[in-house]
């Protein structure tokens, strides 16, 4: 029986149709859609800008000249950043059509192997999303692969400033609804006067507190709404800046020119430098653009900005600088000031809604985040709940959605000031935008062998820019920046050391494994009493007999009929297809009946609740045994794997076998549901009756299946240093009894489960 389709293979088809050229109509239409999605975050900036730069002494001037000069600065950036940065550059280094600052860490592991992953395989090589295009090293990108793989230091600072990349990104997710809603909600005080700060900060928070309210229906059952909104908001603001050009001042046009960036700097100073903390909030959400893509496809995502989102917001500026030219004194409240009255209410509900949808998506962002982390064992397991059937990557993550509330409502009623939050919510942007700078930087050189001097030439350029605005932001650490610095900090530490206690969990189960010739020599039963049914054994290691097994039969020398070794892992690839997710391995010989089965994840990949693993299971191990047959050659042992080595499979006529390297304990087979022989006479009757081997499996799995986890807590060894020893101790052991269990990831069923406890020292 044929497995149901699950998500993943709908993500898969999206993902690879996505980089495909599809028809005019359906470029604009999913151009259309990704307005609502990936446009929310930057087309509501205007909201905050110019308030937040004039935010500090610079505002007691407020004169044309810095009023041009800032208006310059804004468009300089929006156009260098989003436009030439990540529209003409930064999009062309997608990872089979997925986008962000893992996609490109996934094709730098890939390229250079840098991979932090401790079980991968050659053989994952050949997984159809993992190609490459095998063009001869140049010097640099030869010294600089060398480079990382001699010095696993390297390898873990890069590591580290990934994820500080990614913890800014989070960061990100909790400051966007604060300061989104509540700049959308504060304008209502310009007419209704009365209405005194607390109440505009309690609005906010209830808004806040419904949004998040409703993140386990999926955004899929309001998604369509998303669209209309921010088109209509992009020209509500286009259209109000053409109003505020034409009526207070045609010749803004005037400040486009870079001179009046170097007068502003030159009459303000050290506080016009500071104010630059400002300037770069025009340009969030720019890397949400390039982290998006996976749902829509570079194609339209760069004809939907083109065409509507940087003329619209261009203008806005541009017209919001024209009214402040005129009106001086209205630096704190300039955005709302500037709609014409009789279309006020019109235009401030629909920038809140806007603001809305601009949260939801940062929200559906910091989901994604998160399941991409807990793939790559950066992040402590959770429960992921998918949403939708049908759209790829709708999921929610409880814990981290009532987290996300709880920090938001923190940040709106402590700081209660988006100025503030603006000087935080500008550093965690920045810092981001230069993680993407040097990673691509580096795909430049690795992946796509351009001349050193192209990529310094991008990184320089790109890179002080935004050291600029770094620097910046952090003046302004007192007066909110410290809060990404903080929370960066904390999420900092949870992953790190959550990828460091697993990878020392995984060395451990590595050094201590059983050995292969301990088991030949106990003979066919193993010397154990084996029981009628078949035995999931789930361990982290891809050859081998873990040490789970030995800890087990040594306290109950029975097992069952069938024992099967399974691993569950990411690759570094988005997505991996249902064709390529299992494979199939012997362990010892055939009269063992013992197997490993290896079941591969993308990073983006999503296991699902109801899928029919058992029987999925069940199905590869019957034509792994078949196939075997077929291929003339008998059981495989690990005698004649040494003997046989690599080998043509193809000159055997079963294109599907291959077998592992001479050093390897096991022979390898890679299943396919699509394998069909088509032979004729006796022959195909033959071989169309399953042989001895495969209707004992059918035999043993009528009996029933048991689930075997280990069930290990780590401890520091005494001679490990104070700072280990709080890591490993305390933290590490924190997150693992606090953090979803691996039987429930893996949605094991609970009356078929058995734990086995250990105890390991790192």
């Amino acid at each position: 029986m044929s497995p149901t389709p699950s998500e993943e293979s709908i993500e898969q088809e999206i993902s690879q149709q996505n980089v495909k050229r599809v028809s005019c109509t359906t470029v604009l239409t999913l151009a259309y859609q990704s307005l609502g999605v990936v446009y929310g975050d930057l087309s509501t900036s205007p909201l905050y800008v110019y308030k937040t730069t004039f935010s500090g002494k610079s505002s007691l001037h407020g004169n044309d000249e810095e009023i041009y000069g800032v208006l310059s600065f804004i468009f300089w950036t929006f156009t260098l950043i989003a436009l030439f940065k990540y529209i003409f550059i930064v999009m062309s280094a997608a990872d089979n059509g997925e986008g962000g600052t893992f996609a490109l860490y996934s094709l730098l592991c890939r390229h250079a192997r840098l991979s932090i992953l401790p079980n991968q395989q050659a053989i994952d090589q050949k997984l159809s999303a993992y190609a490459m295009e095998r063009s001869a090293d140049t010097r640099q990108s030869f010294v600089m692969k060398s480079v990382f793989e001699k010095h696993p230091k390297f390898r873990q600072g890069l590591l580290i400033f990934v994820l500080l990349g990614t913890c800014m990104a989070i960061g990100d997710g909790i400051l966007t609804p604060a300061i989104s809603v509540l700049s959308a909600v504060s304008g209502v005080q310009l007419k209704i006067t009365e209405l005194h700060e607390n109440h505009v900060v309690l609005i906010s928070c209830v808004i806040l507190v419904v949004l998040f309210s409703l993140q386990h229906y999926g955004t899929h059952r309001v998604a369509f709404m998303f669209a209309p909104i921010v088109t209509a908001w992009l020209l509500c603001i286009s259209g109000i800046g053409i109003y505020n050009i034409l009526r207070w001042n045609p010749h803004i046009f005037c400040a486009l020119s870079p001179t009046y960036m170097l007068k502003f700097l030159k009459s303000t100073g050290i506080e016009g430098w500071i104010s630059l903390g400002g300037v770069v909030l025009s340009i969030t959400g720019v890397e949400m653009m390039f982290a998006d893509l996976g749902h829509f496809s570079a194609l339209s995502i760069k004809i939907a900005f083109t065409v509507l989102v940087y003329p619209s917001l261009i203008l806005a500026y541009m017209g919001e600088a024209a009214y402040l030219s005129r009106h001086h004194e209205d630096l704190q409240r300039s955005f709302y000031k500037a709609i014409p009255e009789a279309v006020f209410w019109p235009v401030f509900i629909v920038a809140t809604f806007a603001a809305v949808v601009a949260s939801q998506a940062a929200i559906s962002a910091t989901f994604s985040i998160i399941s991409q982390c807990c793939a790559l064992n950066c992040f402590p397991r959770v429960k992921i709940v998918h949403t939708s059937q049908k759209i790829s990557g709708q999921i929610y993550i409880p814990e981290v959605n009532w987290m996300l509330m709880c920090l938001c409502l923190a940040v709106t009623i402590g700081l209660r000031d988006t100025n503030m939050m603006g000087h935080a919510y500008g550093l965690a942007v920045t810092t981001v935008m230069l993680v993407t700078t040097c990673l691509m930087a580096m795909v430049m050189i690795i992946v796509w062998k351009l001349q050193i001097f192209t990529a310094v030439a991008f990184l320089v350029f790109f890179g002080s820019m935004e050291l600029l605005y770094i620097s910046a932001s952090f003046c302004k650490v007192p007066e909110g920046g410290w809060i990404p610095l903080a929370l960066s900090l904390i999420f900092l530490t949870v992953m790190y050391v959550w990828n460091y206690g697993t990878l020392q969990k995984h060395q451990f189960d590595a050094e201590n494994k059983v050995s292969m010739n301990r088991i030949l020599r106990l003979g066919p039963s193993l010397g154990m009493v084996r029981v009628p049914g078949i035995g999931l054994i789930y361990t982290n290691l891809v050859t081998g007999v873990p040490a789970v097994f030995g800890h087990f039969v040594t306290n109950l020398p029975a097992f069952h009929q069938v024992l099967v070794f399974v691993c569950v892992k990411s690759v570094q690839v988005p997505y991996v297809c249902e064709k390529e997710r299992f494979l199939i391995s012997r362990v010892g010989r055939k009269e063992h009946s013992m197997f490993r089965c290896i079941v591969r994840y993308g990073y983006k990949n999503l296991q699902q609740e109801n899928y029919d693993f058992e029987n999925t299971l069940v199905s590869e191990l019957v034509q792994f045994v078949e196939k075997e047959k077929e291929s003339g050659l008998g059981p495989i042992t690990e005698e004649s794997s040494r003997e046989f080595g690599n080998l043509d499979i193809e000159a055997l006529g079963a294109s599907e076998q291959t077998f592992n390297d001479p050093s390897h304990e096991e022979n390898s087979v890679q299943s396919s549901h699509d394998i069909q022989v088509m032979k004729s006479g006796d022959e195909q009757l033959e071989n169309s009756l399953p042989n001895e081997e495969s209707l004992q499996i059918l035999k043993a799995r009528e009996s029933g299946l048991a689930y075997i986890l280990g069930h290990s807590h780590a401890k520091a060894k005494k001679s490990s240093s104070i700072v280990k020893q709080v890591a490993i101790d305390f933290v590490y052991a924190f997150l693992s009894r606090n953090c979803r269990g691996p039987d429930v990831v893996l949605n094991v069923p609970h009356t078929s489960l058995l734990e086995v406890g250990m105890i390991y020292y790192v």
